[in-house]
């Protein structure tokens, strides 16, 4: 398809994510490029298209191992597109993936593709564990010894503090600008907006039950079985707690702020190794290629705040979409807000209810109201389903597409915060029934 055709309806044919799985503490059995595979095929094998015929493929991915530098080529060459579909990736921190997908639908807008293969992958039991400074210097000069007295010479100056390894997750869940790492942005604006840590936990129980019924009712059809190379078989995300209770969330301590912090491990996303993929279509390769279609990508939003409150980023992402469309909380069918931390996503409720916020940090003329949770992460979110950080921007763009199929209602956003004071929304639709 050489003649472009600028503007036009950017459609989500079809999508699939793995199962997300937990980190137990070691490397997982998938790197991400294995991940992104996994999900890839069986998607691509039930359109009678060929891989060949995308146009592009676009992934996220905050931290790719030393071998997978640019993984959206690793992964077109090794989902069989040939050599001639053009694979590049995008990092935006937590929204790595629904930047992809935003970059597709954009070329896809301006009519420079037609059929585009987008989303995210992440291994995060695979982030790298660096070399501190001092034990680079000291293989520095290792190298540049030329005799063997040379090097018996420097091998006396190594020390004990030249082997304490930097773990790049931690690093990389960490502000560098102001100091913070994600969790204690989330007490930040608990501490704000009084969320307290009974409250906190009854959320995350929530996302936990809200999971297990989904699962039970088969509403995440979008989960392809995935196996490693020993045999073993992953069909659902496995940091799925059944039992989970405020009781017993309770007799967990803080994490982040140890004397009179409220979040905890127990209330606040999973780390976690998963893959999410849309494909996402033209009117013009939708109608010539006969593809189904499961939506519309209508708008999406990228904002920023201050990275102390990074939290609050679906509130300053989301509200400009609902203003542009004149949509009210209540007027989106369905809403997929990213739980970073229990506390963080009712900071963000309770932040569209403030007036003083809407007016003075929104720029509205009052408040937003309050946004009914019956229509918020009604099957589950990150506490319970995971947060690998490279893909879950396509799993909350995907559910939602899902929970509007399965409803036959019209309209959803997809929302999250991102490391560094930023947030993204995407408004997606269907024709409702």
């Amino acid at each position: 398809m050489t003649t472009r055709r600028i503007g036009g309806p950017v459609y989500v044919v079809d999508g699939a994510r793995t199962p997300f799985l937990k980190a137990r503490g070691g490397p997982g059995p998938f790197l991400a490029s294995d991940l992104a595979v996994a999900a890839g095929r069986p998607l691509l094998a039930r359109h009678s298209f060929s891989p060949e015929d995308l146009d592009e493929v676009i992934l996220g991915c905050a931290m790719p191992t030393a071998d997978e530098a640019n993984i959206g080529r690793i992964v077109a060459l090794r989902l069989g597109c040939g050599d001639k579909v053009p694979g590049w990736t995008v990092m935006r921190n937590c929204a790595s993936a629904m930047q992809a997908v935003d970059s597709a639908a954009r070329n896809i807008r301006l009519g420079e593709s037609d059929l585009v293969l987008a989303g995210g992958t992440e291994s995060m039991s695979r982030a790298p564990i660096l070399y501190n400074d001092d034990m680079v210097e000291w293989l520095a000069g290792l190298a540049k010894a030329r005799s063997a007295t040379d090097r018996a010479a420097h091998f006396m100056k190594l020390r004990p503090g030249h082997l304490k390894p930097v773990i790049g997750l931690i690093r990389g869940l960490t502000d560098p600008v102001v100091g913070l790492n994600m969790g204690e942005t989330c007490e930040v604006i608990a501490h704000r907006f009084g969320i307290g840590r009974e409250e906190m936990d009854a959320f995350a129980a929530r996302s936990h039950h809200r999971l297990a019924a989904g699962i039970d009712a088969g509403h995440l059809d979008e989960v392809v079985t995935v196996y490693d190379d020993r045999g073993n078989v992953y069909s659902e995300d496995d940091g799925l707690r059944r039992d989970s209770s405020v009781e017993k969330l309770a007799k967990l301590k803080p994490v982040f702020d140890r004397r009179v912090g409220n979040v905890t491990a127990g209330n606040s996303s999973q780390i976690t190794d998963g893959a999410a993929l849309l494909l996402l279509a033209s009117e013009r390769a939708v109608e010539s290629m006969d593809l189904p279609v499961l939506g519309r990508i209508d708008d999406t939003e990228w904002a920023a705040l201050d990275p102390r409150e990074m939290g609050l980023g679906p509130v300053h992402a989301s509200t400009p979409i609902l203003v542009r469309h004149k949509l009210s909380l209540d007027d989106v069918d369905y809403w997929e807000i990213n739980e970073a931390f229990a506390g963080q996503v009712l900071a963000c409720l309770a932040a569209w209810a403030d007036q003083d916020y809407c007016q003075g940090e929104l720029g509205l003329e009052s408040a937003l109201g309050d946004l009914n949770q019956d229509r918020l992460n009604v099957d589950g979110g990150a506490v319970s389903i995971g947060h690998p950080v490279g893909a879950s921007g396509a799993r909350i763009v995907l559910h939602a597409l899902k929970v509007l199929e399965r409803t036959g209602a019209g309209k959803a956003i997809a929302t999250l915060c991102i490391g560094g004071g930023q947030g993204g929304a995407m408004l997606v639709s269907r024709d409702a029934e």
